[in-house]
């Protein structure tokens, strides 16, 4: 069975379509019910075999030493590094180079929460002697992949070649890639991956249609995963950390007069008051809702504190 050992998570992104509620957290930090975003993402390399994560960071690299701060995940080395400046998604591959080494490599990108099998990503990688293989999967946010015969033929129409597919940001690496791209500059991979197609690159795929994926770009699907996780059961097999799905954290504190409607969680050391009210509600680590308080549709952020009526907003 093929594998590999090494994995690249990339959590330097910005987080603008999230905003306010990535002001204070980097995108990958927000909580999935009792969970960081990343941690997901960590659980399902790890149980693929994964030994060793590389992470890169920009904004608030102090929010991930806080979050590891034994750079470490269920005994798996975490090495973090900062990006001063963004290098974008092949940037950040070239500078990692001397790392990763001459070994191949998985990338997995830190916003996304997918419970898609891997392993046949690595066996089409390893069995056809690719260069790189991107798993393809129909998300509803795009189409930019060609993909014909196991083969990646075009991306973003760039050699007038319709796309099908959009990638679901995973993907499996050789190291050859690293000569592909210029260093210290800010670039995509798309751009090489494009050259690198008509230049004759074993540029491969699959395509992963089965299970869910959830790309975190938007307050309404951070919704949409609470949803499918309270509504649905939805539970991935390789998650760790038992009750996770947990929708008031044990060391919450909440009144007995309070009402907790819908997909609400609380999180670790909430307080709610006396009479509040939540529907359909998220509340962060830390955060105190006042007494008789109603919020409906709302998120509360870390250590804030909520009064009076409030729907559809984040404080």
């Amino acid at each position: 069975m093929a594998a590999i050992k090494q994995a690249f998570v990339l959590g330097a992104g910005l987080g603008t379509r999230l905003r306010p509620l990535t002001d204070d957290l980097p995108k990958p930090l927000v909580p999935i019910f009792q969970k960081p975003l990343i941690t997901f993402g960590l659980d399902h390399l790890v149980d693929l075999g994964i030994q060793e994560f590389f992470i890169n960071t920009h904004r608030l690299p102090e929010a991930f030493a806080k979050a590891f701060p034994e750079s470490s995940y269920f005994g798996t080395s975490l090495s973090f590094v900062h990006e001063p400046v963004l290098l974008d998604t092949g940037g950040g591959i070239k500078n990692i180079e001397t790392l990763l080494g001459r070994e191949p490599f998985i990338t997995y990108s830190g916003d996304v929460l997918t419970d898609i099998r891997l392993q046949p990503l690595l066996d089409e990688h390893f069995d056809r002697h690719n260069d790189v293989t991107l798993a393809l999967r129909h998300t509803g946010l795009g189409s930019a992949i060609a993909f014909r015969e196991n083969r990646v033929v075009d991306i973003s129409n760039r050699y007038g070649i319709p796309g099908e597919y959009d990638f679901a940001n995973i993907a499996v690496w050789d190291s050859s890639v690293f000569a592909r791209i210029p260093p210290k500059q800010k670039i995509s991979f798309v751009p090489v991956l494009g050259d690198w197609i008509s230049q004759g690159g074993k540029i491969g795929g699959v395509v992963l249609e089965e299970g869910k994926w959830f790309n975190l770009g938007s307050r309404a699907e951070y919704f949409e995963v609470h949803r499918v996780i309270s509504n649905e059961g939805w539970r991935p097999a390789h998650v760790k950390a038992p009750e996770w799905w947990a929708p008031v954290h044990p060391s919450a504190v909440v009144d007995p007069s309070a009402q907790i409607r819908g997909c609400s969680v609380i999180g670790k050391d909430c307080s709610v008051g006396a009479g509040a009210v939540l529907d359909d509600t998220i509340l962060w680590p830390g955060a105190q809702i006042a007494s008789k308080s109603e919020l409906v549709g709302c998120i509360v952020r870390a250590r804030k504190t909520a009064t009076g009526t409030h729907r559809n907003i984040d404080i």
